[in-house]
């Protein structure tokens, strides 16, 4: 069976618990919050029949109220099974952490009096079950969402923080690419779609690419993109992004926005987290 990296994280209400959970979603880890902590060994048993299944973080928190009392003979269970538990727990001082309710407008899942910090001070006994087997006790009051995100990217990312980078070419016609997040308009480099030998063809054909690059300004528009995308990738990486998509449009989406797309893709195809994509080609 597949050997599984075990994270439970849990924590007091407002410190963070979800973001860390999307960080570690984000790093490959299966995630499930606030999963009975009973059922977490069969759980487990489960995952493990799938090789694809290497890293695990688990949610747990006072939502698990009737179960949580359940925690340290659960986690023996899995010691003994031959897990190795990391238990991380988040917290921050009670002024903070009612602060992000009150931002938020949440209500404590144990506010049922209207008095949030006495919620939070029963909340801090609940958990206490937990303390024994704590190995890594986070205080985020001072925290960013970016700065955790960026602590647990730095703890658990095997191979750095990465982001995936999809560029794609479109027609203005046909509209804007909505979800791009930089976009490069090339309807001022010359039209093969004029050239009647060309007009059938797409920017994916050497005869096109030829056309639209002896335009001098054609190789100039090119590195000038590179120069924006390689300042702004590393930046962008810094603060948590994991998705970027570059929109390279023309007119008509066939000839001149793919030739430079795939060019532009190819300055980066030997990175894996790079992919071209061509939203009107067949239009």
């Amino acid at each position: 069976m597949n050997p599984i990296q075990l994270v439970l994280i849990s924590g007091m209400g407002g410190a963070g618990r979800t973001t860390a959970l999307h960080t570690l979603e984000d790093l490959g880890f299966y995630c499930v919050d606030n999963l009975p902590i009973v059922l977490l060994p069969s759980f487990l048993a489960m995952l493990r029949q799938h090789d694809a299944i290497t890293r695990v973080a688990i949610g747990i928190d006072i939502r698990d109220t009737l179960f949580l009392p359940e925690t340290p003979k659960v986690i023996d269970q899995l010691c003994a099974q031959g897990y190795a538990p990391e238990v991380v727990f988040l917290d921050a001082s009670d002024a903070v952490l009612a602060r992000r309710y009150k931002e938020t407008r949440r209500i404590h899942p144990l506010d049922t009096k209207g008095d949030l910090h006495a919620a939070i001070q029963r909340e801090r006994r609940l958990l206490q079950v937990i303390a024994p087997y704590i190995q890594t006790h986070l205080d985020t009051s001072a925290f960013t969402p970016h700065q955790l995100r960026d602590w647990f990217s730095s703890h658990y990312s095997n191979e750095g923080s990465r982001m995936h980078v999809d560029i794609v070419s479109f027609g203005y016609k046909n509209g804007i690419l909505l979800d791009a997040d930089l976009v490069f308009d090339v309807r001022f480099l010359k039209n093969p779609y004029f050239v009647p030998e060309l007009s059938r063809l797409t920017g994916r054909d050497s005869a096109v690419a030829q056309y639209v690059f002896s335009d001098p300004d054609a190789d100039v528009f090119l590195a000038k993109i590179r120069d924006t995308v390689d300042f702004l990738v590393p930046r962008y990486q810094r603060e948590g992004k994991r998705y970027l998509t570059i929109g390279i449009g023309c007119t008509g989406g066939q000839h001149r926005s793919v030739a430079l797309a795939e060019a532009l893709y190819r300055i980066y195809r030997d990175n894996p987290d790079y992919a071209v994509f061509h939203r009107d080609i067949a239009h």
